[in-house]
């Protein structure tokens, strides 16, 4: 019991060891004093801004080695390692004025600022690459970002990924590199794989949720991403980036930078390779990419080039597991399966897909900022699958000779193919003055889509067909132009007070041409006009404080499907969306948080309901009223000095007024019969869960038993989320739900500075840490059999338990 009580008292002696005070002036070289600098202690929540005669000061530090870091506008950011020893700490520091334009100036036209009224979150480099093991960009945003559900096609994290914020699909979520749109302009959706490794390469991402503000692409219905791409490298450093772990999963990275040449150049590279088996089956991923950055920076401006380029093969998994064997086999994959004897093994989605941008910065005085960036994608590839008995007609199989006339089904192999470009600019001018910023952007951007098939084999050929002499059956054309302007003005009415107005014009235009893949043709042109207005109130109430509210409005088109599958008579209109944000941001010496409520109103939201069109197929329709309601909290506390806790969490409502639900009704031989109709009201959105919440407890074992100056650092995480039920389509039917789950992850992280020159991050990570079976995602059909209401479910389990080791080695 004695050992017991000494213990107790040397952990409580280690929390409440002796605590000091920081301060001091920032100035600058001239000895100014610099009004609102940011001094922060790195990897805590102790901080303050500078006052009128550039004083600040931190308190209840305890002993140990910190770094401070000070940063301000147009200045260069200092660190300074400050060893706290019991006693008050006098720290007075110099900020010399930048001789480059920092590179996030590039994306500050569409990035949320402190005093912006509306809802963001932004995550830093050392957040992403902790626990950049491999996967996807939203995985690894999701413990941190509120409101933020992720799903995986193969199970793991790796291959075909996507997000859901707000219960807002893909396609409504505006993803942009550096300030150029990423989401694809006819479906709308970011497809993740075509850039695997992003994260290695990326300095930090702002999610803003709502309507947020103005950026370039298609409208934000439910959250905007901004990620920045690596920034400039004072010197010379090679990283080796290695990991292996559960399903055969390997990532390999190379990364170089040349730092600073001659005091103007930089060059920046990366080579990347991630294989995975996937948990489902078959649904493997060989992941390539590449990343090259070479900058100019003068006196006052700064010239970037950036090549990010992807290869992915991935075997397909987009069915999902159905729900009569997912009890038996949560791991089948439907994919191949049409082919008699073993599945079919390039059942594979290969694409390949290279960005090129070339981006400006141009100080022209020290009150106005000029950026510009011309930009081109190229997009190539197909995906390729095993069909059986399909009717050679449908083909022009039998016109073309390859296949007899009598011959009245027939295996093939297709490939459907996609070949697009994608190039523009964008632009914006910034002027700031004490009590204003100012800013003019937009953009032009121009997308051309060629759409083909080829059948590359037939049991029934009369006629050499393969990969080399294929047979071509569908052919056409999309064209869509993307044009924006905006300006932003931030104005100070009061000492703490700011008016913010966003007002935006966008124009769009999208005509295609040509054979579908089922045989009909396509001819349709449509120019649609937006006028996307913002207006909010920022209150600085003192600088631990502040209180926010915002409306907006953003309009959005259709996308390529809606078009496809209705003739221009039954097309459906675009999507509005009305915004209330408001909330409040309080900053404590050891604590930050985030309250936030959002009311999002929605006019002819397109959804599926079931409904077929005049020539029978499924499309979706607008639903005249919508709407998500919520309260959002985010924050973190340094709970002691070894333990940081960063916790989010979501209370929400998102439900449909009343729409009208169509079902196909079958006889008990499955003869199609007819529609029936069921009526809703006040229906939950699908996938749209009404409680999300994330943790992350992380514990620094070395700061509390290492001597003061010691960089070496032994971390444990822990991270948590839970995701509530959620329907799978707009019915809710309690049938076609899936069932809340809590995932746990728990990692490792030893830093070891193993020489001047070298360092060694080494990561050991645990995945759902409790083995839990969940599916992350789903699709439904509701119909009668019959007479009586079923429905075929196809699920998306992700994996259990999984093991990650990863060895980081950096050398400079």
């Amino acid at each position: 019991m004695r050992q017991w009580v000494t213990l107790c008292c040397m952990l409580v002696s280690l929390a409440i060891q002796a605590q000091t005070t920081i301060n001091g002036t920032i100035t600058d070289v001239l000895g100014n004093p610099l009004s609102g600098a940011n001094v922060i202690l790195d990897n805590t929540y102790k901080g303050d801004q500078t006052d009128m005669d550039g004083r600040y000061s931190i308190d209840k530090v305890t002993a140990g080695k910190y770094t401070l870091v000070v940063s301000y506008v147009g200045y260069d950011t200092q660190r300074k390692e400050v060893i706290v020893s019991g006693r008050t700490q006098k720290l007075d520091i110099k900020l010399t004025e930048s001789a480059f334009v920092a590179d996030e100036v590039l994306v500050s036209a569409t990035r949320a600022k402190g005093n912006t009224p509306t809802t963001y979150t932004n995550i830093d480099e050392e957040d992403i690459a902790v626990n950049n093991l491999g996967q996807d960009m939203p995985y690894l945003l999701d413990y941190l970002t509120p409101s933020m559900v992720v799903t995986s096609d193969a199970g793991t994290g790796i291959g075909y990924t996507g997000m859901r914020i707000r219960g807002t699909d893909p396609t409504r979520i505006n993803v942009t590199i550096n300030g150029i749109p990423l989401n694809d302009s006819e479906s709308q959706g970011v497809f993740w794989v075509n850039l695997p490794d992003l994260a290695s390469s990326t300095s930090s991402v702002q999610v803003q949720r709502g309507v947020g503000t103005s950026t370039n692409g298609a409208g934000a219905f439910g959250a905007t991403v901004n990620i920045l791409t690596a920034e400039m490298n004072d010197d010379f450093q090679v990283n080796l980036n290695n990991s292996i772990g559960s399903f055969n999963t390997r990532k390999s990275t190379l990364a170089v930078s040349s730092g600073l040449l001659n005091n103007k150049f930089t060059i920046d590279g990366r080579l990347s390779n991630i294989v995975s088996d996937g948990y489902i089956d078959r649904a493997s991923s060989d992941l390539n990419s590449a990343y090259l950055s070479a900058a100019y920076y003068g006196d006052g401006q700064s010239l970037r080039f950036n090549v990010l380029h992807g290869h992915e093969v991935t075997y397909q998994a987009w069915w999902g597991v159905s729900n009569y064997i997912i009890d038996d086999n949560r791991t089948f994959n439907f994919a191949g399966t049409e082919k008699p004897g073993e599945p079919y093994d390039n059942q594979v989605d290969d694409y390949t897909q290279t960005h090129l941008q070339l981006l400006y910065v141009n100080e022209l005085t020290n009150n106005l900022t000029l950026n510009g960036a011309l930009h081109y994608t190229k997009g190539f590839g197909f995906y390729e699958e095993y069909e059986a008995f399909e009717n050679p007609l449908d083909y022009g199989l039998i016109g073309a000779g390859i296949v007899a006339p009598s011959v009245m089904s027939t295996d093939i192999v297709r490939q459907r193919w996609l070949d697009n470009d994608f190039y523009g600019l964008t632009y914006s001018l910034d002027y700031a003055t004490e009590k204003s910023q100012t800013t003019l952007g937009g953009g032009y951007n121009n997308y051309l889509g060629d759409h083909f098939g080829y059948v590359i084999f037939s049991d029934s050929a009369t006629t050499t067909l393969d990969a080399d002499n294929p047979h071509e059956y569908y052919r056409n054309d999309a064209v869509k132009s993307d044009f924006n302007i905006f300006i932003k003005e931030n104005y100070q009415l009061a000492e703490g007070l700011n008016a913010f107005a966003d007002l935006q014009f966008r124009r769009v235009s999208y005509s295609f041409l040509g054979i579908d893949d089922d045989g009909s043709p396509l001819n349709q042109a449509v120019a649609l006009s937006f006028f996307n207005p913002k207006f909010g109130l920022n209150y600085q109430l003192n600088k631990n404080t502040a209180f926010y509210i915002s409306y907006g409005i953003a309009n959005k088109e259709p996308n390529r499907n809606d078009y496809v599958d209705n003739p221009p008579s039954q097309r459906p209109v675009h999507e509005t969306l009305y915004d209330l944000e408001a909330g409040t941001r309080i900053a404590l010496k050891n604590a930050a948080f985030n309250l936030n409520f959002y009311r999002m109103d929605y006019d002819n939201q397109l959804a599926i309901t079931g409904e077929i069109n005049d020539v029978g197929a499924y499309t979706r329709v607008n639903i005249p009223q919508s709407y998500r309601m919520g309260v959002e909290l985010e924050g973190g506390i340094q709970l002691l000095k070894a333990l940081d806790w960063r916790f989010n969490a979501t209370l929400s409502q998102n439900k449909i007024v009343s729409y009208t639900e169509f079902l196909d009704s079958y006889d008990a031989d499955f003869n199609w019969l007819e529609q029936q109709t069921i009526s809703h009201n006040n229906s939950d959105l699908a996938l749209s869960p009404n409680v999300i919440a994330g943790s992350q407890l992380t514990y620094d074992l070395l700061s509390l038993t290492s001597k003061a100056g010691n960089s070496n650092k032994l971390e444990l995480a822990f991270l948590s989320k839970y995701v509530g039920k959620q329907y799978i389509d707009n019915a809710s039917s309690e049938e076609t739900a899936l069932n809340p789950y809590f995932v746990s992850d728990f990692r490792i992280n030893y830093g070891l500075k193993a020489t001047k020159n070298i360092e060694a991050d080494f990561i050991f990570m645990v995945r759902n840490v409790f083995d839990n079976l969940y599916e992350s995602n789903a699709w439904s059909y509701r119909y009668y059999y019959d007479g009586a209401l079923t429905a075929d479910i196809g699920y998306y389990p992700q994996a259990g338990r999984q093991f990650m080791v990863g060895l980081n080695l950096t050398f400079k």
